[in-house]
């Protein structure tokens, strides 16, 4: 076994490529289960029509979720990461498998019974989801800014890679006698593959990477105690008595100092998600009317945010293209509530064309800012403090995210038959 001190400059270490498409699976595997059930949504308004479940399950996903990561963050210095992750991987393949089991058990029935066993895997979804995207993100954030890029880029593949899977198996399955179920239990058969196979490449593969040992042998030099079981997993041994590690703790930013130094990024975040949410996916299912499209129509917009989503995500890699001022990035942000009126008078006067257009606008800023964000936040902390840095900034992403799904309900007000 080797000893954590830091070893050779990361550029000369092999795995860097590697790393970055691992990040990016992890990612993916973060939000696979959670955007099928968005992306079979129409699935479950079939089964359940009464129930607005697209609105009810994002709300019942988002309490645990910011709860939990909540808990997390607050005693993130001292969680085993390495556990934290392949617990939260391990909910999601469980829980992702667990759907398919119960959906044959009740042979596809509805009623108040299978709702509220949806409901509770769907519970499940926002615990791990508060497990893995804080456990990684601390992570990476004391590694390369290409890695946190990657892995953000995996989360909006996830949606990308489900609205094209959903309108394969919808058109495969279309024609057949509950076609609509079969394309649907597909659906949920490939995510749980996917969060199978994020379980076993954060157990065995990412660990054993040589750039991704050196960057958590330097933060336990300096510090970090979050990294030691990786390490041991790693081969590396550290060093629990070392004089400088107790200077490091005592020199290291409390979350409240971190917070408080980077409350512009936390507020971006927050705003981003609460704008995002209030719109995708309750709006598009339940309030832009009967289109040309007819079915197909919720799917083509949930896949156009999606995919736009994805691509943005590129977009930072292009320096030109990236906003590093933090007054610009908050103007940027600030200036996509004029989308609530445009989504209103467009779902209430204008035809499917501009609600398209409208949708991938929404999809294009949100992926764009939120890696402007989230590379640009940890630079010039010690490892501890970046690990930290970047719990603190899930939390505030996931708080965003549930008061949006909350003011989502807002648009039902006036609308015959809404409850």
């Amino acid at each position: 076994m080797t000893t954590a001190n830091g070893g050779d400059s990361p550029t000369r270490l092999p795995g860097k490529v590697n790393a970055i498409i691992v990040c990016w699976i992890l990612g993916f595997g973060s939000l696979v289960s959670w955007n099928s059930m968005l992306t079979i949504g129409d699935y479950y308004y079939n089964l359940f029509p009464d129930y607005h479940p697209s609105r009810v399950l994002t709300l019942v996903y988002q309490p645990f979720a910011f709860t939990t990561m909540a808990i997390l963050a607050y005693h993130e210095s001292k969680i085993n990461t390495r556990r934290r992750n392949i617990f939260g991987y391990f909910l999601f393949f469980s829980s992702t498998l667990m759907l398919i089991v119960m959906d044959l058990a009740t042979s596809g029935r509805g009623g108040i019974g299978p709702f509220i066993g949806i409901c509770t895997f769907v519970a499940c979804f926002g615990v791990a989801d508060a497990f893995v995207q804080g456990g990684i993100v601390g992570d990476l954030s004391f590694m390369l800014p290409e890695f946190i890029q990657s892995f953000f880029a995996g989360l909006a593949a996830s949606g990308a890679v489900t609205s094209a899977l959903r309108f394969i198996t919808k058109a495969a399955f279309e024609k057949y006698d509950n076609g609509l179920r079969k394309g649907t239990m597909l659906f949920l058969a490939i995510s749980t593959f996917f969060e199978f196979l994020c379980l076993l490449l954060y157990t065995y593969y990412f660990p054993k990477l040589p750039i991704v040992k050196y960057f958590r042998s330097k933060a336990a030099s300096e510090g970090a105690k979050t990294v030691k079981a990786d390490l041991v997993a790693a081969g590396i041994q550290t060093k629990d008595d070392q004089p400088e590690d107790n200077a490091n703790e005592v020199d290291r930013l409390s979350n409240k100092q971190l917070f408080l130094q980077n409350i512009d990024y936390g507020l971006d975040l927050y705003l981003i998600y609460v704008l995002t949410l209030s719109i995708f996916p309750g709006f598009l299912y339940e309030n832009t009317g009967e289109h040309q499209l007819g079915s197909w129509y919720p799917l083509v917009l949930i896949a156009a945010y999606n995919v736009w989503d994805l691509i943005s995500r590129y977009l930072p890699l292009v320096k030109i293209l990236k906003i590093e001022s933090r007054k610009g990035i908050m103007i940027a942000i600030l200036s996509r509530f004029l989308l609530i009126p445009a989504f209103y008078f467009t779902a209430k006067y204008g035809d499917q064309g501009w609600m398209i257009f409208l949708v991938s606008f929404l999809g294009l800023t949100n992926g764009h800012l939120t890696v402007c964000v989230m590379t640009a936040a940890p630079k010039g902390y010690k490892g501890p403090e970046q690990n930290a840095l970047g719990n603190i900034l899930i939390l505030c992403l996931l708080s965003g995210i549930f008061c949006g799904v909350a003011l989502d309900w807002l648009w039902l007000i006036g609308k015959k038959n809404a409850f």
